[in-house]
């Protein structure tokens, strides 16, 4: 272990964000009472440009009217290449109560656009004296952005989470393709003459996983386009999870109980993890560093592993 500890993440579940159109009030309700960790109300892509301040102000009222119950309650703001997402940050902390918990700042490329979004945040906060600091979430989606994707991830104490944005970033990356997230046909090996599909996504990912791992940030899968594949979904989130993400996007409804059963530990896995903690508990109180566990070596490093299993059922099931 490194003489640098890191930081641990916010401890919080995010299985789960739900994304709605600000333009689109009547979704709201059904949001807060949904089975989603975290919601996200859309000022950015999801709203044309002519309903910009119409959503803004119906983002707003959601905020300060409706019940969202224990919802992690997130705002994407409109990108910091547009002229709306100033409007979006002072509206939102000048009008909006003490219930909003976090801004997502979409496309960012560098950790001086977090930045700028802080210094405004924090001119704000003071100005209005609001209590509770605003925690953001960041995007990344561009080339720019997983060029500088540890220094995005150091660089605001406000930082909590980080997500891969695949659309936006498939198309800052030249990649030729019109799908959002999953298996792409064209990605493949021949073996044999036989097709064998890799992940696109999984170097961007694993960037992002350990940047976020590095700085005490959660990270975060983006969408998945197809809210009619289920199994490409839950393969997808399969392959986030192995990784190191904690959770995944919902565009559709449909796809948060998707979300929550994989990035649930099932109870299997919590009661081997369990069961590998007394095991080395025995083995410790013998003077052993190691012992063997189902015809598996298990030590120290499987220590680390089961505890983050465990302490992710119970942060769960707190919650």
């Amino acid at each position: 272990m490194s003489f640098r500890i890191q930081p641990a993440a916010p401890a919080r579940p995010n299985r789960c964000q739900l994304f709605g159109p600000g333009s689109n009030p009547k979704l709201f309700a059904k949001m807060a009472a949904s089975e989603a960790d975290v919601i996200n109300l859309d000022l950015e892509d999801s709203v044309a440009p002519d309903d910009k301040d119409t959503a803004r102000a119906n983002v707003i009222e959601a905020i300060n009217t409706i019940d969202w119950g224990r919802k992690y309650l997130s705002v994407r703001i409109n990108g910091l290449d547009t002229p709306y997402w100033y409007r979006d940050v002072v509206d939102l902390l000048e009008q909006a109560g003490e219930r909003l918990d976090q801004i997502m700042i979409p496309k960012v490329g560098c950790a001086e656009d977090v930045y700028a979004v802080d210094a405004l945040v924090t001119a704000i906060e003071r100005a209005k004296g609001r209590t509770k600091p605003i925690s953001f979430e960041v995007i990344i989606e561009s080339a720019a952005g997983i060029a500088h994707v540890e220094a995005i991830a150091a660089s605001s104490p406000r930082l909590q989470a980080m997500s891969l944005g695949a659309a936006d970033f498939a198309a800052s990356m030249g990649m030729q393709t019109t799908g959002i997230g999953g298996t792409q046909e064209n990605y493949y090996m021949l073996h044999q003459g036989d097709k064998h599909w890799s992940d696109p996504w999984h170097w961007a990912q694993t960037a992002i996983v350990a940047a976020c791992r590095t700085h005490g940030v959660l990270p975060v899968d983006g969408p998945f386009g197809d809210f009619s594949d289920d199994d490409g979904f839950i393969a997808q989130a399969r392959r986030s999870a192995t990784l190191g993400m904690v959770g995944k996007w919902a565009i559709h409804p449909r796809q948060i109980a998707l979300a929550n059963q994989v990035f649930t530990p099932s109870e299997g896995a919590v009661a081997e993890a369990r069961e590998i903690l007394a095991a080395m508990e025995e083995a410790k109180a013998s003077g052993a560093g190691a012992t063997v566990y189902k015809g598996r070596l298990v030590d120290i490093a499987s220590i680390k592993q089961a505890e983050v299993i465990v302490r992710q059922a119970e942060m769960i099931a707190a919650g």
